[in-house]
Parts: C-alpha cells; sequence; structure tokens
C-alpha cells in the first residue's frame, strides 16, 4: 500500500472506564539516576536528553521546556512541521527538565508551573508513554499535539485539515474548490468509538493509543480534534480538554498513559488500548497523581431491564473527578466497568446517547460493587408515550435525519450537503429522511409539517413535543399550528456557548420541548392536513450556519 488509509483505523473498544490500570502509586524515593551502557538507555546533548529504547525509536526531550524535539524511527525522522515540536498545547514554555531510569524504564518528567508532564520509555518497545497532570486552569486548554513532517504520510479524508482555496468560517473551516468542506475538528467520531488513531503507508505506521480519558469531560459521546493534515505536515492529538462545545467543567488531575507508538504498517498492538494496558512497572516511577490498580475499584450490573434491544445502551459513570464508561451487553444489560478511582459516582444509562436512568453508585479501592438489575422506568423513555404521528425515534442523536451522518464531518454548507429546506407529510414514509437534522434561524426556519387528525383527535387538546441535542446562540424551537395557534418563546435551556453545529458535533444537552395545543388549534375537516410550523426563535448569533441553531432527536404529538 503507498500512502495512508486516511481513515481512523481504530478498534472500537466500548469498556474505557479500565483504561487506567493507568493508576499510580507514590514512589519511595527518587530514581537514580545512570547512563546507558547498552542499546537501552539515555544521553544528555546538552540541550535534550536522548532516549534509545533498544527497539528502532530514538526521541528527544528538551530540556529547557519539554519539547518532543526528535521522533526517529528506523533512521527516519517523523516529528515536525512547520517548525514547530511536539508538545503540550502549543508548547509550554520554560520548564523543570529532569530524566531518571530504573532498570528498563526510562522517565523524563516536565515541571511547567502547576503542571507536570512526562514521557516513559520501556526497553525493547517503539512506544513513549506520556501522562499529563493538569492541577488547575493556569494552561488553557490541555492537549498534545504530534507534529509529523510533511510528505510521510497521505491523507485526503474528510476528517483531514487542509489549507483550502476559501475559508468559510473563524479561519479554521475550509472550501476546497470541489466544493467539499474540511476543517480540523470533523473527525467523525465519539470517544467511546476509537482506541486510537493515526497514518500508514503500509509499511510504518504511526498512531496515538488515546487513554481512557477519566480526567477529561464530556462523556462518552464528545467529539474533538484527532488530527489534522496539510501542505506542512499533520498533527496527531490527545484531547484531555477540549472547549469546543463542551457540557462540563474541567476535570483536574492526571491523564493517561497514552502512547505514541509506531508500527510496521499495522495496527498498535491491543495491549496498549484503553482498557486493555496495565502499566504495573510504572507504580514505582513515582508520577504526581498515579493511582495504581490496587487504588482503584470495579462497578458491575447484573442487567438492565426496560431496555428497547434495537439500541445499544451504555453506563457512564461522572463525578467532578473522574469520568468512565462501558457498554451494556445486547443480550441482557449486563455491564463492567473497571479501574475506577474511588468516590461516589453519578450512574447514568444511556439508550444510544438519550439518558433514561440515574441512580448513585460508590465505588471502594480494592473492590467490585456489584448492582441489581437497573430497571429503566417506562416513563423515562419518550418513545414509549403513544404518539398520534412520530418523526424519528428518541435516541439523543439527530441520527436518520437529512444531512446527520454528513454532519460529524463537513460543514452545512458542503457540497455533499442534501438541502436544508424541503417541508414533510406524515405519512409519506420519508418524515425522518426528509426532515433536516439541524434548523437555523437564517437558513430553514418555518419547516412545514403536515398531517390529518381523525375526528377524535381534532377534538382533544394534545401535547407537542420536540427533542433536542444540542444549540448554538440559544436557538430554540417555537411553533406554530395552521396558522392560528403560536407557542410562546420557550426558555433556552443550558447549552455548550460555543460553535457546535458547524464544527462537527451535535452532542450538547438533550432536553424536550413540550407544547400543550388546545383543541381549538386543529382543523376540524378530516380531509385537510394540518400543518405545524417549526421556527427558530433566538435574538443571538449572526447569519447563515452561524445565525441561532439547534439540532433536532424527535418530534411527535402525542395521543
Amino acid at each position: 500500500m503507498s500512502g495512508s488509509t486516511g481513515r481512523p483505523l481504530g478498534r472500537r473498544t466500548f469498556v474505557l472506564g479500565s483504561a487506567a490500570a493507568a493508576g499510580t502509586a507514590a514512589l519511595t524515593g527518587p530514581l537514580a539516576q545512570t547512563a546507558s551502557a547498552a542499546a537501552f538507555g539515555w544521553s544528555d546533548d546538552g540541550s535534550h536528553y536522548v532516549v534509545d529504547t533498544g527497539a528502532n525509536l530514538v526521541f528527544k526531550v528538551s530540556k529547557t521546556n519539554g519539547d518532543l524535539t526528535s521522533l526517529v524511527y528506523k533512521g527516519t525522522e517523523y516529528q515536525g512541521y512547520g517548525g514547530k515540536n511536539s508538545h503540550v498545547e502549543s508548547g509550554l514554555g520554560s520548564s523543570t527538565v529532569t530524566i531518571a531510569q530504573s532498570g528498563t524504564t526510562i522517565l523524563v518528567s516536565v515541571t511547567y508551573g502547576t503542571l507536570k508532564h512526562y514521557y516513559a520509555a520501556r526497553s525493547g518497545e517503539n512506544n513513549v508513554y506520556l501522562w499529563t497532570n493538569k492541577a488547575d486552569s493556569s494552561v488553557t486548554a490541555t492537549r498534545y499535539i504530534v507534529r509529523v513532517k510533511a510528505g510521510l504520510f497521505l491523507n485526503d479524508e474528510p476528517d483531514s485539515y487542509t489549507y483550502a482555496p476559501t475559508v468559510i468560517e473563524s479561519a479554521d473551516v475550509f472550501e476546497k474548490s470541489d466544493g467539499q468542506t474540511r476543517a480540523k475538528h470533523y473527525s467523525k467520531l465519539r470517544v467511546m468509538d476509537y482506541s486510537y488513531i493515526g497514518w500508514t503507508t503500509g509499511g510504518v505506521a504511526l498512531w496515538i493509543v488515546r487513554s481512557n480519558h477519566e480526567k477529561a469531560s464530556g462523556g462518552p459521546f464528545y467529539r474533538s480534534l484527532l488530527r489534522h493534515q496539510s501542505a506542512d505536515g499533520g498533527g496527531l492529538y490527545e484531547i484531555l480538554y477540549y472547549g469546543e462545545n463542551q457540557t462540563e467543567s474541567e476535570r483536574f488531575g492526571l491523564q493517561g498513559p497514552y502512547v505514541i507508538a509506531f508500527t510496521d504498517g499495522g495496527a498498535p498492538s491491543s495491549s496498549l488500548y484503553p482498557g486493555t494496558l496495565t502499566t504495573s512497572w510504572a507504580d514505582s516511577l513515582g508520577i504526581s497523581g498515579y493511582v495504581a490498580a490496587s487504588g482503584r475499584g470495579r462497578v458491575a450490573g447484573v442487567g438492565i431491564s426496560g431496555r428497547d434491544t434495537s439500541y445499544a445502551y451504555t453506563v457512564g459513570l461522572a463525578n467532578s473527578a473522574a469520568q468512565y464508561w462501558g457498554s451494556a451487553r445486547s443480550s441482557d444489560g449486563y455491564f463492567s466497568i473497571a479501574g475506577v478511582l474511588p468516590g461516589t459516582y453519578t450512574l447514568t444509562v444511556f439508550k444510544g446517547e438519550l439518558a433514561v436512568h440515574t441512580s448513585s453508585v460508590a465505588v471502594t479501592a480494592g473492590a467490585t460493587t456489584t448492582l441489581n438489575t437497573i430497571a429503566i422506568a417506562s416513563s423515562n423513555d419518550p418513545s414509549n408515550a403513544s404518539a398520534i404521528w412520530r418523526i424519528n425515534n428518541w435516541d439523543g442523536t439527530p441520527g436518520g435525519f437529512k444531512n446527520a451522518d454528513l454532519m460529524t464531518y463537513a460543514h452545512p454548507s458542503d457540497v455533499r450537503a442534501s438541502s436544508w429546506t424541503g417541508n414533510v407529510v406524515i405519512g409519506s414514509g420519508t418524515e425522518t429522511s426528509a426532515f433536516p437534522c439541524y434548523l437555523w434561524k437564517d437558513v430553514n426556519t418555518g419547516i412545514i409539517v403536515y398531517f390529518k387528525l381523525t375526528a377524535a383527535q381534532a377534538a382533544a387538546a394534545h401535547t407537542l413535543r420536540i427533542g433536542v441535542t444540542t444549540a448554538y446562540a440559544n436557538g430554540r424551537p417555537q411553533v406554530v399550528v395552521n396558522d392560528t395557534w403560536t407557542s410562546a418563546v420557550p426558555s433556552p435551556p443550558t447549552q455548550p456557548s460555543t460553535r457546535s453545529l458547524t464544527v462537527g458535533s451535535y452532542r450538547g444537552n438533550n432536553y424536550t420541548f413540550s407544547y400543550s395545543v388546545p383543541a381549538s388549534a386543529w382543523l376540524t375537516d378530516t380531509s385537510a392536513y394540518n400543518t405545524l410550523k417549526i421556527y427558530v426563535a433566538s435574538g443571538s448569533g449572526t447569519t447563515s450556519f452561524l445565525s441561532a441553531g439547534t439540532s433536532i432527536d424527535a418530534i411527535d404529538l402525542l395521543a
């Protein structure tokens, strides 16, 4: 194979909470600093610590700022594009950098104010293990960027970042000459959908294997930067906290390990995947904030009843300090989430991405908290309500609506997008596929739904529900029935304040708007179509796809 597949090749790994065997225990004392007497070891060239893994990988860390300045695999330098190094954020600045060797492990420690960052090498491995401990907000967003030289990997897939002729939004979304759009934000993947990301030529591959994200924010369905590529080179990201369309406050503490891994073209070893990786060799390295496996617990549930078996269910654990998740077994809802830091967590069961159950669970170090069958109350799943008609099903996503799949890796203006306008008729069989996944005040407000009612239905008041998954600039639906009855403008629910619908993310806070429509609003002629017009209300936003908007989960009229 010449060039890269360009696609994220990561196997989906759903039991991610266990990944942090990443945990750690403090060292009893400093590691001895010993020079290398064999191929595996380290040296000091005056400006850098040079680490040879004793395999095919040699890397350098700046003694000034902790940047990774060289990444040589089988004699080829992969590090660097545009004169930039690989580093936390865009580089930490002047830092205290030390190195120590303990047997078959070398640890480089970087201290920048309250932030601590670590690189570790293991004898005979083509991997660099990384941890980042962010104690507070003195460093803004937290990410690690592996910057790769241009020309080593080819990539022109929809999730790539290419400098195209036309900038169409905020200097980071571009349009190519063929009308397709590109942005570094577009990844297709939620955190739970991948274990690693990178590129391969078929003969050599470079990956970042992500951490378990226990100190990240946003949960299992969050999307953020994964990689980008341009004429200057490429970037691979481990996003530890990203503010774009973020639903949670930032968590602080040690994140990792995440791994820079080289292979001869294939996938990285599955032993490095979150939920699989064990790092008992790091227990005594003195990494700040490290909690070893022995200091962690597990939550296991014997099953979940009341599920809709046509959907996947995910169980999440979250508190202000950490987050974890795992998939529920399709046959009975059994789940197991290991590697959990001690504490009390909110346990949430998601149908697709829609929360349908919450409870509290306590986790103790070295123990398993076993839960009896969790029963999802019928009323917690809005799909169980009897409806006269329903557009899409309730699963917390806009999946199934027009353009929904495209929107995770393209801008709404992309040439591949179907028209954002167009009305729908209940009973046509195309209600969902014809209804746009997103509504904007300046693009397609006033979408019309046509439907008929029986005499008995028209004689009664009904509740109309519109479920949303996120909003931009406080966009929210206001409805008009038969041009005679208009709802009040609803108050906006809490949603992220940043861009969302144009940067590949519909994941905000699910919310259901309910409208009590009186019987007087309906047409009494049963052969005539009633009309429901859905407008986007908001005084915020600008124009076009940055006007106030919202994404849709489902719409129904209850019986």
